[in-house]
């Protein structure tokens, strides 16, 4: 049996790379490297929990408002406690 699967995705990627990418302006020392914009991503999306859907239409339609809102916001602080953690150590490393 040949199953695709290429249709599925985490939902929070796509919400987390526009965040990452909205807040990287407050953090232009980061915003300068695709790398560390990539570890910020990368640390955001470790503290959501995945949501792996087909469509987005299908997702947004099972939600309530609340549940959004939560979601929004759960992305909003992980992307923030993404950038300081990833600021962080960027500034621990360049120390040694």
């Amino acid at each position: 049996m040949n199953a695709d699967f290429s249709s599925l995705y985490n939902h929070h990627e796509r919400e987390v790379f526009a965040a990452v990418l909205e807040a990287s302006k407050d953090f232009p020392d980061i915003a300068a490297s695709n790398d560390l914009l990539c570890d910020v991503a990368c640390v955001a999306l470790n503290r959501l929990p995945p949501r792996y859907i087909r469509h987005a239409v299908d997702f947004s339609f099972y939600l309530t408002q609340h549940e959004r809102v939560e979601i929004d916001n759960a992305i909003v602080e992980a992307v923030g406690y993404a950038f300081n953690f990833v600021q962080a150590r960027t500034t621990l490393r360049a120390r040694k």
